[in-house]
């Protein structure tokens, strides 16, 4: 059960950042309204530029933790909660059976033909 949770908690991190970037983009369009008038509100630039740019340095230092989190994941280091390493080796395992059962089918084939010839 920790592993869904750790799931869900990472799903709703990406959540908060879609939302984010969703305020981002509402925040350059404010901007660019505001500069497309003929007298703008200086204060509300300001405002606007400087919620922009945090909103800006918050999403990157968040999806920098995700694509950390991610790295480690997929590196098969190891990982509290994480299966993916040991789903990828009996993936891999799996493969290489149906390649050695493969070969020893071609194997036994050959050995057919000569016995017949």
């Amino acid at each position: 059960m920790a592993t869904y949770s750790l799931a869900n908690e990472r799903l709703r991190a990406l959540e908060d950042i879609e939302r984010e970037i969703g305020a981002i983009l509402q925040n350059a369009g404010t901007v660019i309204l505001e500069l497309s008038k003929e007298k703008t509100n200086e204060r509300l630039l300001d405002r606007q530029a400087a919620a922009f740019t945090a909103s800006v340095q918050h999403v990157e230092a968040e999806l920098s933790a995700q694509i950390r989190y991610l790295t480690q994941v997929a590196t098969g280091q190891p990982h509290e909660g994480s299966s993916y390493s040991s789903r990828k080796d009996c993936q891999m395992a799996l493969k290489r059976v149906d390649y050695a059962r493969l070969k020893l089918s071609d194997v036994a084939r050959i050995c057919e033909q000569l016995l017949e010839n």
